[in-house]
């Protein structure tokens, strides 16, 4: 029993079934054995002792294995990724010389581009993309992750003239480099795919603007496609940053991680910081265009998107305007804690819209809209109370009242203020910096990330609480924060290009305390490895009055 040949392995399976199997034998090939496959749900990946591996997985260890399908939250990346991959491979089979962008989020699917194809071309494009993508589906082609020698990836990208990959490749040592090959296409691994093309059936190609959109089927019935929402305004942010990245050289993670090494990156953060506070003078001349009949001016976001530092950003550039601002911040309308509702598995819902003392609110608009006096109350969150401390505020002419916080798109948050008398503001941290061309950064992970480091200084919280809680955030954003966000005026980014490589040696330390066995794991793993393509940069540059201040901490505002 000492030789890996005839060494055995005990694998459990989520349905308690357990079976005997050699070393090195592959998920795939043990799923019909345990009587765990069904043929009507499909997977696409594994969780192999609380890690996301491909179905061709040597297993290696005794191991715990749950499949994966689309309707879960891993599976589901799995799926997006695989899609996304299977793109990139019929856009340059199809089209070799002008590159694809798979950009960032939009609606329900990634928002993509071609260089050096006309808009009026498109339809005919994506016509044959799709022909393309779908004979590869038919056909089943493996899709296989492998190691190849350092040297051999670079002659590989240097022939295809894929500059986006070898500079990411430029920052690393590592005498193998992971990649995943489909038939001759190969391109850099970023997390895990599907084995086959087969499994990946169920896409749309949508024209939209000068690009198109790879739409992908809902999560609880992945035949089935939710009506495409084109949600202007963020596609218009989305756009005006990545034009604005181009203008400055910064398109890739590689491009910038050129430019640290080269010791810019204080000129780097000093122009993202004045392209932030143009963006923030513009909002604030158009609040002041609007002086005569504008009285509230509401901000909302989801977590970690910046809403305090940039509430009072705004503020300030208010006053350059000769208009005075209140700040009111609905996180101190919170009820009680007892009186908070709970969700379905019995934990205090933060993100309800009733979780906001609706009645006082309501007392306090009305008072402020009459020209009187309130007493604003302060929220102890660690004692889960409002205390009144003597914060008397009131508007008089020239002044206007700045409410931030997550529900103020809603017009149930501010419902006793006239329509036509507020100024509605959405702020995320809408990240366009890409990997490389064909691999995104999630805003999601951005914000979590930003989460982290923040509950850890300001709380004193493991990554894992914040992690444990993230779930139940992004369920109530889905429900409370997003559905609004088409309602405002104008869409703020928060997001900057030189953060991720500011926040990474902070937070790197936090998720490296999440263990095997706890339940985040995986997505902690994810985002290290999604990390270690950027090259770490110290905070002291950052300004005392940047968003990123409300993070990292050092900050004057707020």
């Amino acid at each position: 029993m000492n030789s890996t040949e005839t060494r055995q392995l005990k694998i459990v399976f989520d349905n308690n079934d357990e079976i005997i199997c050699p070393l090195g034998t592959s998920v795939k090939n043990i799923m019909s054995q345990a009587g765990v496959y069904n043929p009507e749900v499909v997977p696409v990946a594994a969780l192999v002792n609380n890690r996301v591996e491909t179905l061709d997985y040597p297993l290696e260890t005794d191991s715990e294995i749950s499949l994966l399908t689309i309707s879960g939250s891993h599976g589901w990346r799995v799926y997006r990724d695989s899609l996304a991959f299977l793109l990139s491979k019929a856009s340059y089979e199809c089209y070799p010389d002008n590159a694809l962008g798979i950009n960032h989020s939009l609606g329900s699917g990634f928002y993509c581009s071609f260089d050096g194809i006309f808009k009026e071309e498109l339809p005919a494009v994506l016509a044959r993309i799709e022909s393309h993508m779908r004979r590869d589906i038919d056909s089943k082609i493996p899709i296989v992750r492998n190691k190849i020698r350092f040297k051999d990836a670079l002659d590989y990208f240097s022939s295809k003239e894929r500059n986006d990959k070898l500079n990411l490749l430029k920052f690393k040592n590592d005498p193998k480099i992971s990649v995943y090959e489909c038939n001759s296409f190969i391109d850099l691994a970023h997390g895990v795919l599907a084995d086959n093309s087969g499994v990946l059936k169920h896409f749309n190609l949508i024209p939209y603007e000068d690009g198109f959109v790879l739409q992908f089927p809902e999560k609880e019935l992945p035949v089935r496609f939710s009506k495409f929402k084109k949600q202007k305004s963020l596609f218009n942010i989305f756009k005006s940053y990545k034009k604005w990245g181009q203008t400055i050289g910064i398109k890739t993670a590689g491009d910038l991680n050129e430019l640290i090494l080269r010791d810019d990156l204080k000129e780097i953060i000093d122009i993202e910081e004045a392209f932030q506070e143009k963006k923030l003078a513009e909002i604030a001349d158009e609040i002041y265009s609007r002086k005569e009949h504008v009285k509230w001016v509401l901000i909302a976001g989801p977590s970690s998107s910046g809403k305090t530092t940039f509430s009072h950003r705004l503020s300030t550039q208010m006053k350059v305007n000769g208009i005075k601002p209140v700040i009111i911040s609905g996180d101190n309308y919170f009820v009680d804690r007892v009186f908070t509702p709970k969700d379905e598995k019995g934990n205090y819902d933060y993100e309800h819209l009733e979780a906001i003392d609706l009645p006082l609110l309501y007392r306090d608009l009305e008072k402020l809209d009459k020209g009187e006096e309130i007493e604003i109350p302060t929220y102890d969150f660690i004692e889960g109370k409002k205390k009144w401390l003597g914060k008397k505020v009131s508007l008089k002419e020239n002044e206007m009242a700045v409410i931030e916080g997550i529900h103020s798109l809603n017009p149930a948050m501010t419902e006793p203020l006239a329509k036509e008398r507020k100024y509605k503001i959405y702020i995320n941290a809408l990240t366009q910096l890409n990997l490389d061309f064909n691999n995104r950064i999630s805003t999601t992970d951005c914000r979590l990330i930003r989460r982290v480091i923040r509950d850890h200084r300001t709380r004193g919280f493991r990554a894992l609480d914040t992690m444990k809680m993230w779930h139940s955030v992004r369920e109530g954003e889905k429900k409370w924060i997003f559905p609004f966000q088409d309602y405002a005026d104008t869409v703020f980014s928060s997001a900057l290009n030189y953060e991720l490589f500011v926040l990474k040696p902070l937070v790197e330390p936090l998720f490296a305390e999440v263990k095997q066995w706890d339940e985040s794991y995986q997505d902690a793993r994810r985002i290290q490895e999604f990390l270690s393509a950027f090259v770490p940069a110290p905070s002291e540059d950052v300004p005392r009055r940047s968003i990123l201040r409300e993070f990292i901490g050092g900050g004057i505002l707020g």
